[in-house]
């Protein structure tokens, strides 16, 4: 199977994309969701956050404290470091048992931190970069988020620049426009990629 790893920064607009490729009958992971998953009550991942990091990540409820989590792994590179060891295997595991159930003739992976992690980045056999100004990814998270500018700031410079990231890019979706602008581009993209899959063969690899 010809699997799509989607990725960009944050605020660009990843989620839509899938979403529309998602539409259009094509399986999907988003290692985001899957890594919220695992930090549940009971999941492997919240086990293995509470056993390295305390009682302080514990809100009254006994639900992981997320806020806490991101303000420090974003304020302490080493935290960060440490958080993602616990989580990337698990997170990577879960995936690959996900995606033994795909069928579609390909699937895409969404993985925001694909480029930096590189975890797995060996899974994928296109990159598709979705695009849109920095200026215009900090517009939107803020408004959806409330976060400060700063604080987003300070979130993307986490990440790789989009120069680099876009250097790295297969295919790209400009998302910098109206989001009626995407369909004809996931129209596109989605044809090339099932002549991809036919001219594989299919078949998980």
């Amino acid at each position: 199977m010809v699997i799509v790893g989607l990725t960009g920064g944050i605020g660009s607009g990843k989620s839509e994309v899938a979403r529309r490729f998602a539409a259009r009958g094509v399986d999907m992971l988003d290692a985001d969701h899957v890594a919220h998953a695992l930090q549940q009550p009971g999941e492997a991942g919240y086990a293995a956050i509470v056993q390295r990091f305390g009682p302080r990540t514990l809100q009254p409820d006994r639900t992981l404290d997320r806020a806490w989590l991101r303000e420090r792994a974003f304020g302490d590179a080493g935290f960060r470091a440490e958080l993602e060891t616990l989580l990337h295997p698990l997170v990577r595991e879960r995936i690959e048992r996900s995606m033994n159930d795909w069928h579609s003739p390909y699937g895409l992976l969404v993985v925001p931190l694909l480029l930096e992690r590189g975890g797995l980045r060996a899974r994928v056999h296109r990159i598709l970069v979705v695009d849109c100004p920095e200026d215009e990814q900090v517009r939107r998270v803020v408004a959806r988020s409330g976060l400060a500018v700063d604080e987003v700031r300070r979130i993307m410079a986490t990440q790789i620049s989009r120069s680099a990231r876009l250097a790295q890019a297969d295919d790209v979706i400009d998302n910098s426009g109206v989001p009626e602008a995407l369909d004809p581009q996931v129209d596109r993209l989605d044809a090339r990629y099932r002549e991809l899959a036919s001219v594989s063969g299919g078949g998980h690899e």
